[in-house]
């Protein structure tokens, strides 16, 4: 058996090496970033008019001229006007360009206009103010967007504005989801007194689409040969297999010894923490990854958000920023077992508080739907005080 650090260590030593793909700009949100992005002109590209109002040469001002008389208007989109005399003054509307012999802005809050002349009405004003000068956020060619960040919409904002119809993400791993056990029936059946519809896979799969990673969902009886027939074609067919269920002591629970028999090497299983101890992890020579995971619901659900959800972030080249909570109640938990609390945070005056809720252990996934997330409290104690902060893993918000 293995500690939470020593298996999150091998996982992470393991990691996927992905593919790139190229996207539709409106299809990118959400997805990873493959390219390195550059700006392909000044940002922004011209001295931009940032307030509506009138551009004066300043020099005039300064030497006591408070009335304009308004010569022409620069709208927005419009080529690029000149004063024709210094005395004189320009409309202008915000995202004009800023008109040639022009150097200082001033509101229409600041004026008052009555036969084309703008008096300056205003006691104090901004001198120089009101212009976004050309090349004042970034230059051209310099560099805006790195490799392994998850696209925003302001992201996909930036793209747009360098001319990224589409754009290089990365790919994420072909993946099989696959729930064994006899117990099992599909989730439109009846199930009989001695059976239970599959939900797993659907959790699993639905914690996948919320990254943009996609996977196909199938059910394994507990037969070995026809859960080594099934394995084989998945594992021919994918980068990655999560399991759920047949990994614990049981008599049926063959998943262990069939995923060694079709070439997946055990590099360990039973990790020393609650819900998730049966823990199954392994890689084949074909760099096959396969995630087997004890059968209990929260048990499945909590070792993919703990270990799953970071290993294919990491592999994308996304770095995370790990998240903290702070009990907001005492717990005791005796077993020297990582335990994985299910909490529920809440935001108090900047310090996200943890509510315990832990529900009736790794079989209650109904518990999941009061809940927002884990805190990962270590097995070194066994008492843990309101006020201590440990590692908060989230599902929800």
């Amino acid at each position: 058996m293995v500690s939470v650090a020593e298996a999150t260590s091998v996982i992470f030593s393991h990691l996927f090496r992905p593919g790139q793909k190229r996207v539709a700009l409106t299809a990118a949100v959400g997805q990873v970033l493959a390219e390195p992005v550059y700006a392909d002109r000044d940002f922004p590209p011209f001295d931009r008019v940032a307030m509506d109002g009138m551009a004066i040469h300043r020099d005039t001002w300064l030497d006591g001229q408070h009335a304009f008389l308004l010569e022409a208007v620069q709208a927005a989109g419009e080529p690029r006007k000149k004063l024709t005399q210094n005395q004189n003054a320009i409309e202008v509307m915000t995202g004009a360009m800023l008109p040639e012999g022009t150097d200082m802005v001033i509101r229409y809050e600041d004026l008052t206009i009555a036969n084309k002349v703008a008096a300056i009405a205003a006691d104090t004003l901004k001198e120089n103010g009101y212009i976004h000068r050309q090349g004042a956020d970034c230059k051209k060619d310099a560099l805006l967007l790195e490799p392994g960040l998850v696209l925003s919409p302001a992201e996909i904002a930036l793209l747009a504005s360098v001319g990224k119809s589409s754009v290089n993400v990365f790919a994420f791993p072909r993946t099989a989801i696959v729930a064994s056990g006899d117990e099992l029936v599909e989730v439109d059946a009846v199930p009989e007194p001695h059976q239970i519809r599959r939900s797993n896979t659907f959790a699993i799969q639905a914690a996948m689409q919320t990254l943009g990673w996609a996977g196909e969902s199938h059910h394994v009886k507990d037969d070995k040969a026809g859960m080594t027939e099934a394995l084989t074609a998945l594992a021919a067919a994918n980068d990655v297999i999560i399991l759920s269920g047949g990994v614990s002591k049981g008599k049926f629970d063959f998943v262990p010894d069939v995923l060694e028999a079709i070439g997946v090497k055990k590099l360990f299983h039973q990790v020393s923490q609650r819900p998730g101890k049966p823990f199954w992890f392994g890689v084949s020579d074909k760099g096959l990854t396969v995630f087997a995971l004890p059968g209990n619901p929260v048990s499945t659900y909590m070792c993919f958000y703990r270990y799953i959800r970071p290993w294919v972030m990491q592999s994308l080249g996304v770095t995370e920023v790990p998240l903290m909570a702070t009990l907001a109640t005492d717990f005791s938990f005796a077993p020297p077992l990582t335990y994985f609390l299910q909490v529920t945070v809440k935001n108090e005056n900047g310090t996200l508080m943890a509510y315990p809720d832990a529900g009736g252990g790794s079989g209650d996934f109904a518990n999941l739907k009061k809940v927002t997330g884990f805190l990962e409290l270590p097995l070194n104690q066994s008492a843990f005080k309101a006020g201590e902060s440990f590692p908060y893993i989230p599902f929800r918000g």
